[in-house]
């Protein structure tokens, strides 16, 4: 299996979509941050718009075809760069969805908003390995072959289930958000400048096979010269490309795929914690133990008790038309619950599709 596949096997991913926007000038959009294991998206269908950079840096303009992705979860502002006052927004519940519009007439703004949701806490593994902002472009499918035309065809399939709105729109919608994420990831990895992390890692054609062996096989006992002949490259190559590329260790990486293995095993009342230990490599329970305990906070035995079945979903909080916020002016001193998280002042990364 390709790391990409294992990876959304072993922390599955659901997308939502929130919001359709249609803005004339002038507009402003003041959002975030989300639950803390959601990541925002926006997909520009039209016109379009103006970042302001989440960690103070130059804006960054988003144009139609460009798709935005927030793994860091900041608080995000984007406009039409006029630095006018903003016209009132409104919202209307459709069938499946919120639409979002103000009065304005020039220079339309066609918007998809939404969110990402990993369940926890893969949402923390899945954001430290992802740049914290993150921009692709999809293609028009005009000609266009590859990933990015496969993306800019779930984005017009997104743009039709909004525009029809028909019934089991919602469903397809959050399904289509979710090949997306897939679609981004892999067309981000496909580029000469991935960013640093697992997608420059999984991008580097040598370096592939050994990143699909640890996704494949987290229990077996890998050592570098191992990893080295599969990328077909010197154990000291090896672990300098890990180190430039992910910013960490093979065995960092290998540690943390097994973690994730192991919290999925644990839910499942027939496996004991040696079994679920001898699963993911370890041949002592013990040293699983205290390795469970290091990466999670809490011990194989506390963290299963927290994963009894509570019916609560993947997204903390299911989306309404009454929750929706209208995109009006920024506050001037938003709640703590909506400041910028942790981890978001990375400079953004905007990435151009080789396909």
């Amino acid at each position: 299996m390709d790391w990409l596949s294992r990876l959304f096997e072993v922390m599955p991913v659901r997308g939502r979509l929130d919001l359709r926007c249609s803005y004339g000038v002038p507009w402003r959009i003041d959002q975030g941050p989300a639950a803390s294991n959601e990541m925002p998206y926006h997909a520009v269908l039209a016109g379009s718009a103006i970042l302001d950079d989440p960690s103070g840096g130059r804006p960054v303009q988003l144009n139609a075809g460009d798709i935005l992705l927030l793994p860091g979860n900041p608080r995000h502002v984007m406009h039409d760069g006029s630095g006018a006052p903003p016209l009132p927004a409104r919202n209307r519940a459709s069938l499946n969805f919120t639409i979002s519009e103000n009065p304005g007439s020039d220079d339309r703004l066609d918007l998809l908003c939404g969110h990402f949701a990993i369940t926890p806490p893969h949402d923390r593994l899945l954001r430290s390995y992802l740049p914290p902002l993150l921009i692709v472009h999809a293609g028009d499918r005009s000609g266009q072959e590859g990933t990015a035309a496969r993306l800019g065809g779930i984005v017009s399939l997104m743009r039709g289930e909004t525009a029809d709105d028909r019934l089991g729109g919602r469903a397809m919608l959050n399904a289509l958000s979710t090949a997306m994420f897939a679609l981004v990831l892999r067309l981000a990895s496909e580029t000469d400048n991935a960013p640093r992390g697992l997608l420059a890692l999984a991008g580097h054609p040598r370096l592939a096979p050994a990143v699909a062996a640890l996704f494949n096989e987290p229990g077996r006992a890998w050592s570098l010269p191992e990893l080295a002949r599969l990328a077909n490259m010197s154990r000291a190559t090896m672990a300098r490309q890990f180190q430039e590329k992910l910013g960490r260790s093979a065995s960092d990486l290998l540690t943390d795929i097994r973690m994730t293995v192991a919290a999925n095993e644990l839910k499942k009342s027939s496996l004991s914690t040696g079994a679920v230990a001898e699963a993911v490599g370890y041949q002592s329970e013990a040293a699983f133990q205290r390795a469970f305990k290091s990466h999670m906070g809490i011990t194989p035995a506390q963290w299963r008790k927290t994963q009894q079945p509570s019916g609560r979903e993947v997204f903390a909080r299911p989306e309404t038309h009454a929750d929706a916020e209208p995109a009006e002016s920024a506050e001037a001193n938003p709640p703590a619950s909506r400041r910028p998280t942790k981890g978001a002042g990375a400079a953004p990364v905007s990435l151009k599709s080789r396909d």
